[in-house]
């Protein structure tokens, strides 16, 4: 069988497994095992929804969904509400992102350091500064194809470290597939369903899809390859996320422990699978937060600069600004001691506040003439606006969590 080529889609799936993922599926599995499983599955559900019509409207439109919604928005009065509305939330919420994304991968060589008794001085600070500069060179290029390949490899890494823990530790294959569907909510799990589907549907990425899709499809042929590489990418995320549960769930749920973090699962794990596993975690914790890394900016830069009317060219003055902005934010951040767990909670509140705006202006684009005979039809304007509303209620419910309402 032939796999598809990976494309736009795999850089989706690159941002959204990034550390906040490693953490809240960590989380999940080590406090209530298998049983929130099924909101990883409704996540990528949402996630596919969303996302083919983000890389739709990119393809024939051959704009991001910056410019479509900057178009769409006539009264001057609207336009600059909107426009300072997703500037302001894709600085906050993307730079709060990246802060996550790099103290992450910093705990993933914290954790492969320490396997191999290396004694690094000021790692806190040194760590945080060499994976901003990896991210700097990556996307200084202004080269999509090397991006998408650096991405290719580090998602290719972080699976392998992921799903053979998840195989080392023999899941309970029944009890996973049941819980698939048993769409059961335990007593305290509210705010960890929120975080599962808010750290997997993630709004920078319909920006981010939008753009790379026009700038690697012009026909509308194209539309099939987009779909194949859309149905290849998520699931595959959807599933490193159930391996993360499932590993955490085997090794923490039901034993007291208590995981104060994802980079915990590392030292944890040693006693029951040895040092690989120890080093497979650390290998994953890295290649998920350098991934997320590079492509937070690079969503920032293509939803700031589509909505602001600037060059979008990868090879900008602007645009490159704009990308170094949001990583000497998370670099600033991630080196500066706060903790990356408080760091990822509030950039998922952040998110909370985002994803049904940003899908509401996506939904009602996608109904405009601009696409022509490539409007949403019914079910997918069904399909779209049940993930809405179904985010809606999250995101207040996230909302009143985070102010002590609930």
């Amino acid at each position: 069988m032939k796999l598809p080529k990976v494309g736009p889609a795999f850089l989706v799936t690159a941002a959204f497994i990034g550390p906040g993922t490693v953490i809240t599926a960590s989380m999940a599995g080590a406090n209530y095992g298998l049983t929130l499983v099924w909101a990883l599955l409704f996540a990528m559900i949402a996630t596919i929804i969303l996302q083919e019509m983000a890389a739709r409207l990119g393809i024939i439109t051959q704009q991001g969904l910056g410019e479509n919604i900057r178009q769409a928005i006539s009264q001057p009065f609207w336009r600059t509400i909107t426009i300072l509305l997703v500037v302001s939330a894709i600085v906050v919420g993307n730079g709060a992102y990246q802060s996550g994304n790099i103290s992450g991968a910093s705990l993933g060589l914290v954790s492969i350091s320490e396997q191999f008794s290396w004694d690094i001085p000021y790692a806190t600070i040194l760590f945080p500064l060499l994976i901003g500069v990896v991210a700097f060179i990556l996307l200084y290029t202004g080269s999509y194809k090397l991006i998408e390949r650096a991405l290719v490899l580090l998602v290719g890494l972080m699976s392998v470290a992921f799903l053979l823990s998840f195989f080392l530790t023999q899941p309970d294959w029944a009890g996973l597939l049941s819980s698939m569907f048993s769409f059961d909510i335990p007593t305290g799990a509210g705010l960890t369903v929120i975080a599962l589907i808010g750290t997997t549907v993630v709004p920078y990425n319909l920006f981010l899809h939008a753009a790379t899709a026009s700038k690697k499809w012009q026909s509308t042929d194209d539309l099939t390859a987009a779909r194949q590489d859309l149905f290849f990418s998520i699931p595959l995320g959807a599933l490193i996320s159930i391996a993360i549960v499932s590993t955490a769930a085997s090794a923490f749920f039901g034993q007291q422990l208590t995981l104060r973090s994802a980079a915990d699962l590392a030292p944890s794990l040693q006693p029951l699978f040895g040092d690989w596993a120890s080093i497979f975690i650390g290998i994953g914790l890295f290649s998920a937060g350098i991934s997320s890394a590079i492509t937070a900016p690079l969503a920032a830069a293509f939803a700031l600069s589509g909505i602001l009317n600037l060059d979008k060219s990868l090879n900008s003055i602007s645009f490159k600004l704009t990308w170094l902005t949001i990583l000497v934010i998370g670099v600033v951040v991630a080196s500066s001691g706060y903790k990356a767990v408080s760091i990822i909670w509030f950039a998922q509140v952040a998110n909370g506040i985002l994803l049904p705006v940003i899908s509401i202006f996506l939904l009602w684009i996608m109904n405009t003439k601009v696409l022509g005979d490539y409007r949403n039809n019914l079910w997918q304007n069904i399909a779209g606006a049940a993930v809405i509303f179904i985010t809606l209620l999250l995101s207040a419910r996230s909302l009143m969590s985070a102010f002590g309402l609930l």
